[in-house]
């Protein structure tokens, strides 16, 4: 379950300026350690919990490669990673250049079908009652 607490703000700008909105954020931001992770796996499986660790810094740089090499990763079970460059709308071919029209690169992951099925089973809950 993911709590939320609710917060307000004055605008400061545009058409609904000097009014005070109200909105919700996370309670907590919380995270779970790869330590947690990695205890979790090795519970479930008979792997030790070294070799697991040594998984991860291996699958981190095995995505990097892959990244940097501009192909999508796949990632089994949890989906895929790819690259992403947004490029500007430019009046002329001659000025679609890497550094007049490119934006940076960004990650995005495509999650599996049973990642968003989790995903809608997530609870959430406002805490009327958070000081």
């Amino acid at each position: 379950m993911i709590e939320f607490i609710i917060r307000k703000k004055v605008l400061n700008m545009g058409d609904r300026t000097g009014q005070t909105v109200y909105f919700a954020v996370p309670k907590t931001a919380d995270r779970l350690p790869k330590e947690s992770v990695v205890n979790d796996v090795v519970q479930r499986t008979s792997l030790a919990a070294g070799d697991l660790a040594n998984a991860f810094v291996s699958l981190a740089e095995a995505v990097c490669k892959g990244l940097k090499m501009g192909l999508c990763v796949e990632l089994g079970e949890l989906g895929s990673l790819s690259v992403i460059v947004p490029s500007k709308m430019m009046d002329t071919p001659e000025e679609v250049t890497v550094e007049g029209a490119l934006k940076k690169p960004k990650i995005v992951f495509n999650p599996t079908k049973k990642m968003l099925e989790a995903l809608g089973k997530i609870e959430l809950r406002i805490d009327r009652d958070f000081a």
